[in-house]
């Protein structure tokens, strides 16, 4: 079975998730901790792997980078259109 991507990217929001990230000063250890505490497990290669792209993102996996860094998801998803070819 083919993965589907965009343009080569299987998630539009790891440039963003990255951003932020950085922005509040969390590193990727910091967020999978953050991460089990409301009940989602991701491991540090899941958010190296979404952070550029090679790693397709779940709507809960989204709502839960938003709580942990008291972001929207307007802010996550900031820039997506980018990403489709005019």
């Amino acid at each position: 079975m083919k993965v589907k991507t965009l343009n080569g990217n299987l998630n539009i929001i790891g440039k963003n998730l990255r951003k932020y990230r950085k922005l509040k000063h969390i590193s990727q250890p910091e967020i999978c901790r953050k991460l089990d505490l409301i009940g989602v497990t991701m491991y540090i290669c899941d958010i190296y792997e979404i952070e550029y792209g090679k790693k397709t993102v779940k709507d809960f996996e989204a709502l839960a980078f938003c709580k942990v860094l008291d972001i929207s998801l307007e802010d996550l998803y900031e820039g997506a259109e980018n990403y489709y070819e005019a």
